[in-house]
Protein backbone atom coordinates (compact mmCIF):
# COMPACT_ATOMS: atom_id res chain seq x y z
CA UNK A 1 0.00 0.00 0.00
CA UNK A 2 2.54 3.18 -0.84
CA UNK A 3 1.23 5.92 -3.13
CA UNK A 4 4.66 7.99 -4.21
CA UNK A 5 2.60 11.23 -4.36
CA UNK A 6 -0.85 12.58 -4.90
CA UNK A 7 -2.06 15.03 -8.31
CA UNK A 8 -2.71 18.59 -6.77
CA UNK A 9 -6.79 19.15 -6.81
CA UNK A 10 -6.61 23.42 -5.73
CA UNK A 11 -4.09 25.79 -5.76
CA UNK A 12 -3.07 28.00 -2.90
CA UNK A 13 -2.48 31.58 -4.02
CA UNK A 14 1.01 32.49 -3.80
CA UNK A 15 0.85 34.54 -1.00
CA UNK A 16 -0.75 31.90 1.02
CA UNK A 17 0.81 32.29 4.83
CA UNK A 18 2.70 28.93 5.17
CA UNK A 19 6.50 28.56 4.51
CA UNK A 20 9.19 26.54 5.59
CA UNK A 21 11.37 27.90 8.55
CA UNK A 22 14.33 26.40 6.96
CA UNK A 23 14.44 28.03 3.71
CA UNK A 24 12.67 31.43 4.50
CA UNK A 25 16.23 33.71 4.09
CA UNK A 26 17.24 31.81 0.79
CA UNK A 27 13.88 32.20 -0.19
CA UNK A 28 13.64 28.25 -1.77
CA UNK A 29 11.26 26.28 -0.96
CA UNK A 30 12.38 22.65 -0.02
CA UNK A 31 11.22 19.06 -1.14
CA UNK A 32 9.63 17.22 1.76
CA UNK A 33 10.22 13.57 1.46
CA UNK A 34 7.31 11.62 4.20
CA UNK A 35 6.76 8.41 4.78
CA UNK A 36 3.22 7.83 7.14
CA UNK A 37 3.03 3.99 8.72
CA UNK A 38 -0.09 3.06 9.29
CA UNK A 39 -1.83 -0.10 10.91
CA UNK A 40 -4.04 -1.28 8.19
CA UNK A 41 -7.68 0.43 7.37
CA UNK A 42 -8.50 1.44 11.05
CA UNK A 43 -10.31 4.83 11.94
CA UNK A 44 -7.21 6.15 13.23
CA UNK A 45 -4.98 5.10 10.06
CA UNK A 46 -7.62 6.57 7.79
CA UNK A 47 -7.86 10.03 9.84
CA UNK A 48 -4.17 10.22 9.94
CA UNK A 49 -3.69 9.44 6.13
CA UNK A 50 -6.65 12.00 5.63
CA UNK A 51 -5.42 14.34 7.70
CA UNK A 52 -1.53 14.22 6.34
CA UNK A 53 -2.81 14.51 2.50
CA UNK A 54 -4.66 17.33 3.27
CA UNK A 55 -1.92 19.45 4.77
CA UNK A 56 0.59 18.27 1.55
CA UNK A 57 -1.74 19.53 -0.98
CA UNK A 58 -2.57 22.61 1.11
CA UNK A 59 0.87 23.83 2.21
CA UNK A 60 3.09 21.46 0.01
CA UNK A 61 1.60 21.20 -3.15
CA UNK A 62 4.15 19.93 -5.85
CA UNK A 63 6.76 19.82 -3.54
CA UNK A 64 6.13 16.57 -1.91
CA UNK A 65 6.85 12.92 -1.94
CA UNK A 66 4.21 10.38 0.29
CA UNK A 67 4.55 7.01 0.93
CA UNK A 68 2.21 5.24 3.06
CA UNK A 69 3.39 2.40 4.71
CA UNK A 70 0.92 -0.60 6.22
CA UNK A 71 2.63 -1.92 9.11
CA UNK A 72 0.46 -5.03 8.89
CA UNK A 73 1.49 -5.89 4.99
CA UNK A 74 5.64 -4.83 5.77
CA UNK A 75 6.37 -5.68 8.92
CA UNK A 76 10.19 -5.33 7.98
CA UNK A 77 9.96 -1.93 6.86
CA UNK A 78 8.66 -1.15 10.33
CA UNK A 79 11.40 -2.66 12.07
CA UNK A 80 13.51 -1.34 9.92
CA UNK A 81 12.31 2.36 11.03
CA UNK A 82 12.16 1.16 14.34
CA UNK A 83 8.57 2.12 14.07
CA UNK A 84 7.33 1.45 17.91
CA UNK A 85 3.49 3.15 17.35
CA UNK A 86 0.97 3.53 14.75
CA UNK A 87 0.65 5.91 12.89
CA UNK A 88 3.79 7.62 12.61
CA UNK A 89 5.07 10.27 10.23
CA UNK A 90 8.59 10.29 9.04
CA UNK A 91 9.88 13.89 7.58
CA UNK A 92 13.18 12.16 5.95
CA UNK A 93 13.46 15.39 4.02
CA UNK A 94 14.33 18.58 4.35
CA UNK A 95 16.69 17.49 7.27
CA UNK A 96 16.63 17.43 10.32
CA UNK A 97 14.66 14.29 10.59
CA UNK A 98 11.62 14.02 12.60
CA UNK A 99 8.64 11.64 13.95
CA UNK A 100 5.31 12.04 14.73
CA UNK A 101 3.62 9.60 16.79
CA UNK A 102 -0.37 9.41 17.40
CA UNK A 103 -2.70 11.40 16.37
CA UNK A 104 -2.43 13.15 13.16
CA UNK A 105 -6.03 14.72 13.38
CA UNK A 106 -4.48 17.90 15.23
CA UNK A 107 -3.19 19.86 11.97
CA UNK A 108 -1.77 22.56 13.89
CA UNK A 109 0.74 19.91 15.46
CA UNK A 110 1.60 17.48 12.29
CA UNK A 111 2.49 21.23 10.60
CA UNK A 112 4.64 22.31 13.49
CA UNK A 113 6.24 18.72 13.65
CA UNK A 114 7.17 19.12 9.69
CA UNK A 115 8.65 22.70 10.60
CA UNK A 116 6.11 24.45 8.65
CA UNK A 117 5.09 27.92 10.43
CA UNK A 118 2.68 30.58 10.48
CA UNK A 119 3.23 33.84 9.69
CA UNK A 120 2.10 37.11 10.98
CA UNK A 121 0.38 39.59 9.25
CA UNK A 122 4.18 41.56 8.72
CA UNK A 123 5.64 38.50 7.01
CA UNK A 124 7.51 36.97 10.21
CA UNK A 125 7.62 33.79 11.69
CA UNK A 126 5.36 33.60 15.43
CA UNK A 127 7.89 34.13 18.24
Amino acid sequence: MSTPEFPPEDHPSPDTPWETTENRESGTRARYVLKLYVAGLTPRSTTALRSVKDICERHLQGRYELEIIDIYEHPSLARDQQIVAAPTLIKQLPLPLRRLIGDMADQERVLVGLDLRLKDAGGRPPT
